[in-house]
């Protein structure tokens, strides 16, 4: 079984609460100054941004087939089946490919730390694999945040969608995004006025990757024996050249 969480932003009414949640379940500081903050950061994991009246939420979008689990070179990151994108602190060696490679530019660092790891929402993946719920789920007080079945939940994003079509954007955000993430979202404000991107691939990332480089061993040799020719006879004109100009006269005509 796969999980995932379905956010819905018209039933959102910007409490904060999950802010709070995540922070506690984290371990990491919460006050009103961070409450204001709208940002990710490395002591901010998800995010509830406000756009006079509307909300929106910001986390790990926990892709089916994360491109950040694709580029760790030690296997730090990892994509588990039962939905959570997990981090290992010890296996990381602080690259950063992550960050560079996340479509929705989630990966943070711990820039002041004297040991930085990288930080993002784990889906709580202590408790979801232990079969509970992630903090931010059990404490929304109006079932904006719901945790549940990848399957179940798309099904109930769907009749959403089509028993209330006036309230919402036609689109449920995450479905096919990259090839589908682990977090899936309904607006009633398109999605990009909160800076979510909608022109995304609807093809894993990785799959796109690897058929680049499935190429390169065809082109790469074949341009390394172009350049190496050319560059052999440009070499062997110059030789040839020198040796045609030290010769004695009469020598070499």
């Amino acid at each position: 079984m796969s999980l995932a969480i379905l956010y819905d932003a018209t039933l959102c009414i910007g409490c904060k609460q999950c802010e709070q949640a995540c922070a506690d379940r984290h371990k990491l500081p919460y006050d009103d100054a961070i409450a204001a903050e709208e940002v990710q950061s490395d002591h901010k994991l998800t995010v509830v941004q406000g756009r006079d009246d509307r909300f929106m939420r910001r986390l790990c979008m926990h892709c089916v087939e994360p491109t950040c689990a694709s580029v760790c070179p030690v296997a730090a990151l990892r994509k588990t089946p039962e939905g959570p994108v997990v981090y290992d602190e010890d296996r990381c060696m602080g690259c950063r490919y992550c960050m560079v490679a996340c479509p929705f530019s989630v990966p943070r660092y711990e820039w002041t730390k004297l040991l930085p790891r990288v930080r993002k929402c784990d889906f709580c993946a202590g408790t979801t694999l232990a079969g509970g719920v992630q903090a931010c789920a059990e404490i929304c007080p109006t079932g904006a945040t719901k945790s549940g079945e990848r399957a179940a939940l798309i099904a109930e994003a769907r009749s959403r969608l089509a028993e209330n079509p006036a309230q919402y954007v036609p689109h449920v955000y995450g479905l096919e995004e990259v090839g589908g993430t682990s977090v899936l979202m309904l607006s009633g404000v398109p999605f990009e006025s909160f800076g979510y991107r909608t022109d995304m691939v609807k093809e894993p990332i990785p799959m796109l990757t690897y058929r680049v480089l499935s190429r390169i061993p065809d082109f790469v040799p074949l341009g390394g024996i172009l350049l190496g020719g050319i560059w052999w006879i440009t070499h062997r004109r110059d030789e040839v050249a020198a040796e045609e100009h030290a010769a004695p006269s009469g020598e070499g005509r």
